[in-house]
């Protein structure tokens, strides 16, 4: 049973001061390595939602085996690349995994060990634990998928588990994979993480 990826690579990174995205971490800018750690854990398709700069993004994904997907709404919230990427995912999928593009230090090991959780329990859904925190990537099985479409702003995924928590599954994730990029000082952050195994 295939499980495709949903790469949110849309926003416009207004706390940044510029694309954050594009921000390179070990030589390869956040998203491609997104991107990348989806294709190594053996998503199929990975489905990556552009908006904001999307022609540069793209740029920084060349050669890379993922579909683009464009979101002219982007502007009004994750919740409308969320839409854009669920209701790309095709029919043959019995479940798709929603990543950011800014939690560089998630890798392959961390989301193939949702498909995997997933494949062992049949949950609808698995959710991603860091300590006591709870935060992206996390897996929707195929009967999910339509709540996670329509409306704007943000939350929708949120809203989704916890309306299911009772039937979820969860996968302890390394606490040090959690940051995400806002400010530059987050870079800072993760870059002194890099290489150190986290993220592989």
């Amino acid at each position: 049973m295939k499980v495709a990826g949903v790469l949110l690579a849309a926003g416009s990174a207004t706390r940044m001061g510029r694309n954050k995205l594009l921000l390179e971490l070990d030589g390869e800018p956040m998203v491609r390595r997104a991107a990348r750690a989806a294709i190594e854990a053996g998503l199929e398709p990975v489905l990556v939602v552009l908006g904001h700069e999307g022609e540069r993004v793209a740029e920084a994904l060349r050669g890379l085996d993922c579909e683009l997907v464009r979101n002219p709404d982007h502007a009004g919230g994750i919740n409308t690349s969320l839409s854009a990427g669920i209701a790309a995912v095709p029919p043959d999928c019995a479940a798709a995994v929603v990543l950011l593009g800014d939690m560089p230090l998630v890798g392959a090991a961390q989301i193939a060990a949702l498909v995997a959780r997933w494949r062992e329990t049949g949950a609808p859904l698995v959710a991603s634990r860091y300590g006591e925190a709870q935060a992206p990537p996390t897996l929707y099985g195929r009967a999910l998928l339509a709540e996670l479409v329509g409306g704007r702003g943000e939350g929708r995924g949120r809203e989704v588990v916890h309306r299911h928590r009772g039937d979820a599954a969860f996968v302890a994730q390394p606490e040090a994979a959690l940051p995400d990029v806002d400010v530059p000082e987050d870079l800072l952050r993760v870059r002194a993480h890099a290489g150190s195994g986290v993220s592989t």
